[in-house]
């Protein structure tokens, strides 16, 4: 009785329905494999295979910047031939390639992987966007935060077994990194065998085929998104730096944080996510992050100015503000992402937004390091200003948004599953 009610108890979280279940189990496997890969793949170019850090480092934004050219067409595709079908293909794509950077001996041939894995991964990311909408049953913001709330974890557990390899510090456990994130690919793909076919969703008669490039709420809400997305290098890697060279906090101080920023996300994700549904939502959701945003900015920076062990206590809570602003942030791009996409078009929408956040985060390091860091305390001041002012365009985005939806054939005022 006692095991039965904890296996219903966890069934419940997992999701409400058996495709629901099934995408946030295939969600979670392939972010536990990328938590493995990333926490210590330049390590294994830069050790193991020996390549100088600047050939990386050039063969991975080539790759990158290549693969954000894929998203669309291949959120299109997934459109018209079926996301699951898409999303199945370009996991196995991810997994040969990933499985055959073991054999990586040159520049030209990770620069030629990686490619093709970022092509992959593009396509793919868009796919899981339209499949995410399929997949939503009648609670769609419930479901996407529990699918969330999975994902975040599923990243934990990676990196906590990348830090066991990189503690070993050994060719073959760095070579088990990428082969292990390698399988979760495949079985990711395996799981979605277990998903229903869902059927193409035709488009309106005489629509223009790519939709998404005259839908001008939907492209200011991807510009907007994709600058708000600064705020994740802010903690990931301004704030590392700040700490380590303007206070006295305790250098354990970073990964404290990172484990703070992470179990909040995992804890808060899914009771403050299911409340974000509509649009409307998702604009208030959108000013509440940036307004968070403004607190938690230059709580960062007065760090600098406090006693070691106050200084530490004034990070952990500016911190703990960031991560709650990062999950209003996130609702609010499930919201407006998926509930201003019409239900036929939804790759080629998530593939554009896919792109315009993988532009600011190509563009947030040279940004962020050279402006901020460069004013020093005032400079944090300028991405408080600049997140605030981008969530208080949220509300009336939405509105914007809504009123064209209503306005446009075959642009749905509600993303449903």
């Amino acid at each position: 009785m006692i095991t039965g009610g904890l296996t219903g108890r966890i069934g419940r979280m997992a999701g409400d329905s058996k495709p629901e279940r099934v995408l946030i189990a295939a969600s979670f496997v392939n972010r536990i494999g990328n938590g493995l890969f990333n926490a210590a793949s330049a390590l294994y170019f830069t050790l193991v295979v020996g390549l100088p850090a600047v050939q990386v480092g050039a063969a991975l934004t080539i790759a990158g910047l290549i693969g954000l050219c894929a998203g669309i067409p291949g959120g299109h595709l997934a459109d018209r031939r079926g996301a699951r079908t898409i999303m199945m293909l370009a996991l196995a794509v991810q997994a040969m390639s990933m499985a055959a950077l073991v054999l990586v001996e040159s520049w030209a041939a990770l620069t030629i992987i990686a490619t093709v894995d970022q092509i992959a991964a593009a396509v793919g990311g868009a796919a899981w966007g339209a499949l995410v909408v399929r997949v939503g049953g009648d609670r769609p913001a419930l479901f996407r935060a529990k699918l969330r709330t999975f994902v975040n974890l599923g990243v934990i557990l990676g990196t906590v077994g990348a830090g066991l390899a990189l503690a070993a510090d050994t060719r073959g456990a760095y070579v088990t990194l990428v082969l292990g994130n390698a399988a979760s690919f495949a079985l990711c793909a395996v799981l979605l065998l277990l998903l229903p076919r869902y059927p193409v969703l035709a488009a309106p008669p005489q629509q223009r085929r790519w939709l998404v490039f005259t839908d001008r709420p939907f492209l200011t809400f991807t510009a907007l998104y994709g600058a708000m997305g600064l705020q994740y290098p802010v903690a990931s890697l301004l704030l590392p730096i700040w700490i380590s060279e303007h206070t006295e906090a305790p250098r354990w101080t970073v990964a404290a944080l990172f484990a703070v920023n992470a179990a909040f996300c995992v804890l808060m994700q899914t009771r403050i996510g299911s409340r974000i549904e509509t649009p409307h939502d998702g604009g208030r959701a959108f000013r509440t992050a940036g307004l968070l945003f403004l607190v938690s900015c230059p709580m960062m920076a007065l760090a600098a100015y406090t006693p070691v062990w106050a200084a530490a206590g004034l990070l952990l809570a500016a911190i703990f503000v960031h991560s709650l602003a990062e999950v209003w942030e996130s609702s609010a791009r499930f919201a407006l992402g998926f509930g201003l996409a019409p239900d036929h078009a939804q790759g080629q929408y998530q593939g554009v937004l896919g792109l315009g956040f993988s532009a600011g985060q190509a563009l947030a390091p040279a940004i962020l390091t050279t402006v901020v860091l460069g004013l020093g305390t005032a400079g944090w001041l300028l991405p408080a200003v600049f997140f605030a002012a981008l969530g208080a365009a949220g509300p009336s985005l939405a509105r914007w948004g809504m009123r064209t939806r209503l306005q446009q054939p075959g642009v749905a005022v509600e993303a449903t599953g």
